[in-house]
């Protein structure tokens, strides 16, 4: 819990530095920039997400205290760290500020909007499930099977489908 308090406060003032120090609209330069920025994000976060699940598989297959489930224990720790945890922050502040420079959410018709954050907080529900089973994989106190973890390398599948399906056909 103390994690995703951290994470929440680093998100939000992360937010207000990029709405007060980065002008633009939906034309501008600034706007483009940002875009990329939420893309290279998110493309980040993906490949943590789908990845740390499949590392699971494989650790969920071995002995805790093994060398193999100390390396895995490593991979899963610095992964999670240094890769999905700045890039989901990175994909919320800079979507928000797209979202609101675009004037998106003033729009009339957006609700494939409103459909896609309800989606980016499932991922970001199951960010914070593959986080705990990190430290439970560390504490060599992981419950869940082998057929568990590959049902759960699907999610952010699905769920990064739906996603892209919103944003691009904005069918609503």
């Amino acid at each position: 819990m103390k994690n995703a308090v951290i994470a929440l406060v680093v998100t939000a003032a992360a937010v207000a530095l990029v709405f007060l120090l980065i002008p633009g609209d939906y034309n501008s330069t600034g706007y483009l920039w940002m875009k990329s920025l939420h893309i290279i994000a998110l493309i980040a976060w993906m490949a943590g997400t789908l990845y740390l699940p499949r590392l699971f598989v494989y650790h969920a297959g071995i002995g805790p205290g093994t060398p193999q489930s100390e390396t895995f224990k490593v991979m899963e720790r610095r992964l999670l760290k240094a890769i999905m945890n700045p890039a989901m922050i990175v994909t919320w502040v800079a979507g928000l500020w797209l979202a609101f420079k675009g004037g998106w959410f003033a729009a009339d018709g957006n609700g494939w909007l409103h459909a896609k954050i309800v989606l980016v907080v499932l991922m970001s529900g199951l960010h914070g499930y593959y986080s705990a089973s990190v430290r439970r994989f560390a504490n060599d106190a992981n419950t869940r099977s082998v057929k568990h973890w590959r049902i759960m390398n699907e999610a952010p599948t699905i769920l990064l489908i739906l996603i892209v399906i919103l944003v691009v056909v904005k069918p609503f």
